[in-house]
């Protein structure tokens, strides 16, 4: 299998989610790399499905809370930016304040 950068990219984006999502369900603070790598898989998810870049950006700001990061990361990710495709070409995906 050859994959693109691009595509190699987004593996290790989901593959990071992943752990995120595991180390969340067990009750883990998430750092900051896996808080940005849980978000980021999931607004690519989204995409994939379909929702719209504006439904992205307000789910984006859903996925985490305080509660579930460490003392700090919420500070530290001011927006996410994610180059998302779409049903009809690739967009930029932008979450504002995606830890509230």
């Amino acid at each position: 299998m050859r994959l693109s950068p691009q595509e190699m990219d987004k593996l290790l984006v989901f593959t990071a989610g992943l752990v995120a999502e595991r180390r969340k369900a067990r009750g883990l603070m998430l750092n900051h790399p896996e808080a940005v790598a849980y978000i980021t898989a999931a607004v690519l998810e989204g995409a994939r499905d379909g929702q719209s870049v504006a439904e992205l950006m307000r789910y984006g700001t859903t996925l985490l809370s305080r509660a579930d990061v460490m003392t700090g990361v919420p500070e530290m990710i001011p927006d996410i930016q994610v180059e998302a495709t779409f049903p009809d070409g690739t967009k930029l995906v932008t979450v504002h304040n995606p830890i509230p």
